[in-house]
């Protein structure tokens, strides 16, 4: 697991996830933690490295 750090695009506050490199592709709804809005990320690794990163409004 690896700590990432984005903007959240409601409410524009530095907020962090908990991400698994265990699995390469991945696209999920997760709730921010400071407005509670639900943000979409969709994320990609490639030998546990981040290779894409994306977190938007639904």
């Amino acid at each position: 697991m690896i700590e990432y750090f984005f903007t959240c695009p409601y409410c524009w506050e530095h907020i962090s996830m908990l991400l698994d490199s265990s699995i390469s592709s991945q696209q999920y709804i997760e709730d921010c933690e400071v407005c509670c809005q639900p943000i979409q990320v969709k994320l990609n690794f490639f030998n546990s490295d981040l290779i894409d990163f994306q977190a938007t409004k639904i």
